[in-house]
């Protein structure tokens, strides 16, 4: 299971285009088909944040002759934007490579708990900025929770519940099985609940890295593979005595994390989804930049962490 952070497809804001994008995406691909390679089998997830707030602020300045898109949709529609990306970008890379396996793209819906506290208390802004008066009107004509942030101006707040359970978790199995490397959960899954047997999407986000580890845990996969924008975890990460983690065992690691090492901003979520992903039966999560994957798989780079 390789996790991919929807900020590394962006890498700046004079480089955000589609294009720049895919040009980001085929970087990572080839770290991707060198792991296809050695003979791995792997699922692909992804996050979405900057895409989701661009389709937002789309959705915004057209507000006044197209309706505002959902925020189930929005995920909806970056999953399937990012999915053919990487999808066509892998798969012309197989083909350099003379690799004949298939790429298949899962738009991916997660349940999550209505009960769940996250919605009792929105915290996770996403959209654009609005004055002081968009705000207001959003905020009574929708029911949007909106907050100021620095000064900046207002922006919108939406739960972050825990994901509970992936539904197309069977088909993504199926197409494992088929032989195909299988891109799923992108931006953490399209947030839906279950009422009376039926599904419907919520406004909400969902932790992509959370996600990715509840997929790896149901598909019975032995390595999670988060790539995001550092090489290492590091332990007083941005001070003059920072210093990075190599290999690390589990229990080690949930020390630094009740001491505060990591926070629910930053590293947080994804030292906690590891640890949950080993906790129930994974054998290693390797953490580093798309740049040092296949050198940290072969234990010369990035931060692993066992059981």
């Amino acid at each position: 299971m390789l996790a991919i952070g929807g900020n590394s497809l962006v890498r700046s804001k004079e480089r955000s285009s589609f294009e720049d994008q895919l040009a980001a995406v085929g970087q990572t691909c080839s770290q991707i088909a060198g792991l296809v390679e050695t003979g791995n089998e792997v699922v692909v997830t992804h996050g979405n944040g900057p895409q989701v707030g661009f389709l937002l602020i789309r959705s915004h300045l057209s507000r006044n002759r197209l309706p505002e898109i959902p925020l189930d949709a929005c995920n909806a529609q970056t999953q399937a934007e990012i999915g053919y990306m990487i999808q066509q970008s892998l798969g012309n890379e197989f083909a350099r490579r003379g690799i004949r396996k298939g790429v298949a793209t899962v738009v991916t819906q997660v349940v999550v708990d209505r009960n769940d506290p996250a919605f009792e208390s929105p915290s996770k802004p996403v959209g654009p900025f609005y004055t002081k008066g968009e705000a207001a009107g959003l905020q009574k004509e929708l029911g949007w929770v909106m907050r100021e942030d620095a000064g900046r101006g207002f922006r919108r707040l939406v739960p972050s519940p825990r994901p509970v359970e992936i539904v197309e978790k069977r088909q993504i199995g199926r197409l494992l099985k088929d032989g195909a490397v299988v891109i799923a959960c992108g931006g953490g899954g399209i947030p839906v609940v279950k009422e009376d047997g039926f599904l419907r999407g919520v406004a909400a986000v969902i932790d992509k890295d959370l996600a990715s580890s509840l997929l790896a845990k149901g598909i019975g996969a032995e390595r999670l593979v988060m790539s995001t924008s550092v090489e290492q975890v590091y332990l007083d990460f941005g001070k003059p005595e920072q210093r990075p983690l190599a290999d690390v065992r589990a229990q080690e690691m949930r020390k630094h994390l009740e001491a505060g090492q990591f926070p629910p901003g930053s590293m947080g979520p994804k030292i906690e989804a590891a640890l949950e992903f080993l906790e129930h039966g994974g054998k290693e999560v390797v953490i580093t930049d798309p740049e040092h994957i296949s050198l940290a798989l072969e234990r010369k780079a990035g931060t692993r962490m066992g059981p």
